[in-house]
Formats: structure tokens, sequence, C-alpha cells
């Protein structure tokens, strides 16, 4: 027999002999290697928000240039009022990105196709106009961002243009070029519009000829977050979101900078994780600046420093609402969740639904989830999959929902005690 022989015949032998041994189970409890979250467990908290009031005009994303509009009047139920046409809605090519804007009567939409339409609360069209460069509709680009202030509507596009026109008549006062596509939504505050480029330039123009005052570049991204993130603005602070995760806060007057920070952290074993760009508006309430990336990670920051106060492990796909000791959100796992304003600790997460057919083999379609907003004591999510859902916020509890035909593509605007919301088909619907 050669060594080799020898050598596999006593390993033979070594294997036979531990099968027929019997197992030695040791005392003591078992714990897993890995490190497991505990079940999370919901609870209820009573919410200290202030009473609703009623507002005449939402100007920006989530109502106001600092993004937090706090608690807008709403009655206890809505029935649909209003159904106007605003042009083309979703498709392959193209999708709606424009949360409307409202200023008393009228509500300005933005639809797939770079068309503007003013819209009055009777549901006649004001007027219509088509902010394509030079109005040939040759181009494939989509996505864009309203807001108004001063009798002006303040429009960026994914032609990389930011164009205004006036409010009345819908006649366009000035376009400024910026040489990547703008596509998150303008933010206008003490005399200059702010956009966001898609090339991680931010832009401070002039509101009366749209001469730019001044810029800053952040870090660059390799992919971004469609529609991207714009700016909020208080009168101390300019907070401005790269796709990066890069956040810098500015001097609104000059441009120059307070604080640079970084939004980092994904979710592990998530698709979302691999893309850590910001995906929602900074909402500045309090002395801090929350902001959220898609990846999985929601910040609280000083304003007046930088510094992170607390961190989450949850992404906001939609500007937070802040309301008292409570913030809302929707999370990158489909989840409208609330957290204590001051720690970040959440309170409870509810699973909203994530696929048009439940049914494994016939998830093709993922549910939009747009919002929350607090109006008239209870939150409000509007959905792709055809839902406007009210929820308790104290408990969570989904206390009713109504039908938005063809499906939500924009957070709601609450104005004059209605509710305003565009659909997936470009229709502006109205509920009170």
């Amino acid at each position: 027999m050669t060594i080799k022989s020898r050598a596999l015949l006593g390993a033979a032998i070594v294997l036979l002999t531990a099968c027929g041994e019997r197992d030695v189970i040791l005392p003591g409890e078992r714990f897993d290697i890995r490190d497991t979250a505990q079940a999370f467990e919901n609870t209820s908290k009573p919410v200290n928000f202030a009473s609703a009031r009623t507002n005449a005009d939402w100007t920006h994303r989530n109502g106001a240039a600092d993004h937090a509009m706090h608690h807008p009047a709403l009655g206890s139920t809505l029935s649909r009022f209003l159904t106007a046409e605003i042009g083309e809605g979703d498709s392959r090519r193209a999708r709606i990105t424009a949360d409307p804007v409202v200023s008393g009567d009228v509500i300005y939409t933005l639809d797939a196709r770079a068309r503007v339409t003013a819209t009055s609360i009777s549901g006649a069209q004001v007027w219509a106009a088509d902010v394509t460069p030079g109005s040939d509709g040759a181009s494939d680009a989509s996505g864009g961002g309203l807001a108004i202030e001063g009798g002006r509507v303040y429009v960026t596009t994914g032609f990389g243009e930011l164009t205004v026109l006036d409010a009345t008549s819908g006649a366009e006062i000035w376009t400024q070029d910026l040489d990547a596509p703008g596509t998150s939504a303008p933010t206008v505050a003490d005399g200059l519009v702010y956009v966001v480029a898609k090339n991680g330039t931010a832009y401070a123009l002039d509101v009366n000829d749209g001469r730019i005052q001044w810029q800053t570049a952040g870090l660059a991204a390799t992919a971004s977050f469609g529609g991207g993130a714009g700016v909020a603005v208080n009168g101390d602070v300019a907070v401005i979101p790269f796709s990066s995760g890069q956040v810098i806060g500015a001097f609104p007057k000059g441009g120059l900078q307070r604080w640079s920070t970084n939004v980092a952290g994904a979710r592990p074993g998530q698709a979302m994780a691999a893309f850590g760009d910001i995906s929602a508006d900074p909402v500045l309430s309090n002395g801090r600046a929350y902001v959220g990336n898609l990846g999985g990670q929601l910040v609280a920051i000083d304003l007046s420093d930088g510094e992170q106060i607390w961190s989450a492990n949850d992404g906001a796909i939609s500007p937070v609402w802040p309301a008292g000791n409570a913030l809302f959100f929707v999370n990158d796992l489909n989840q409208l969740v609330r957290v204590d304003a001051g720690t970040g600790t959440a309170v409870w997460r509810i699973d909203l639904p994530k696929f048009g057919d439940e049914k494994v083999i016939k998830r093709r379609s993922q549910v939009a989830h747009y919002g929350p907003i607090l109006a008239g004591g209870r939150l409000i999510v509007a959905s792709s999959d055809g839902n406007l859902r009210s929820f308790d916020p104290a408990s969570g509890q989904l206390i009713g929902a109504t039908p938005i035909p063809g499906g939500a593509a924009s957070t709601p605007a609450v104005a004059g005690g209605a509710l305003y919301v565009v659909s997936k088909t470009g229709q502006l619907l109205g509920f009170r």
C-alpha cells in the first residue's frame, strides 16, 4: 500500500468513527451569531401639534420655502369637487414629478411634458404655457418642479432651464439656462430663487431678471434620485442638498458656506441601499433641518453649526412632516413612520401597500406613496394605487380612504380648506 493510499484509508476511518459518536449538546442559552434586532412594537402616544389654521396659499413643495407648513385646516370627510385636465400624464418615457402649488383661487400644475397649467377652483382653465425650449416638443426630457411667489410662477424642467411666468397670464418673464437638468423644485425667498441642478451645482438667482447672484458646487454623484431634492430656506440659512449625500448650509445673501455635513448610511440587504442620494427636500423646523436619503438614513441637523443631533435607520422618500413632539414620513420600505422629534426613536411603523398586485408572481408595479401631510388633525398619504389614505397621528391607525381616479402622482397641497393632488393620468383632482 502506498503512502497516499494509507493516508486516504486513515481519513476514512476517522470520518466513520466520528459519524458513530453521539453529539455532545452543551448546556446554556443559544444566541444567534448575527446581530438581529428585536421585534418592533408600535405604541400610541399623543401628538402636541398646533391647532389647524386655514391657509390661503401653498407656495412650495410641503407648503412653504422652509418646507414646514405645520397644520393646515381641512374638513373631516373628503369628497371630490374638482376634476380638470392638465396635460400629459405618466408614460414609459415621461412622468410627472411636480407637486401642485396654490395661490388664492388658482392651482398651478406641471405635466409630464413641460406644460404649465393654471386652473381655477371652479375647474376652468385660466391659462396654459408650454415651457419646452422652442416649444417644438422634440425632446424627451421630463421632470421638474414648481413654486409661486409674488405673482410669478417658477418652473424647473428636465431641459436644464428655469423659467418664470406671470401668474395671471402665463406670459414668460425670463428664462435662465442651468447647463444641466434642474428637476428639483425651485425655492423662492427674499428676492432669490434657488435651484439644484443635476450636475451637482446649486444656484441662487435674482427673481427680477434671472441673473445668477451666487452658486456653489457639491460633491459629484454617479446616480441620482428622479426629481431630486430642492433647497429649504429660512431667514438665516439656505440648506442645500446634493445627490451625493452632501448637505451644505449657506448664508442666503452671498452664499458663504456656514457648514457642510453628509447624510451617510444605508439599510443592509435592500436594493435601495445602492443609492445614497438625498431623496427628500430638507425641512427646517425649530432650529433643525431634517434630511433623509434613499438608502435608509434620516438625520436631524443643528441649523447653527451643521452638527448632527440624531440619526435614524430609515430613509425618507418625501419631505418629512414635523408636528410638535413628532416627525412623520414614508420610509424606503414603504412604511408610514412616526419618530420622536427630539431623539429620532421610532414610535410606530405602518406598512403601506408595496405592489399593485400582492400576488408574488404578478408583482410588476410598485406602489408609490406621496406625503404624508398633516391636515385637519390627521395624516394623509396619496398613493399611486388610487387611494388617499388618512391615519391617526397618535397611533398610526388607518381611519379612512378616498379614491383617487388614475392614482396619485404628487404629494397633496392644501389651501383654502381644500386638498389638491395630481393624478398619473394628467388630471388635477380637488377634495373637500
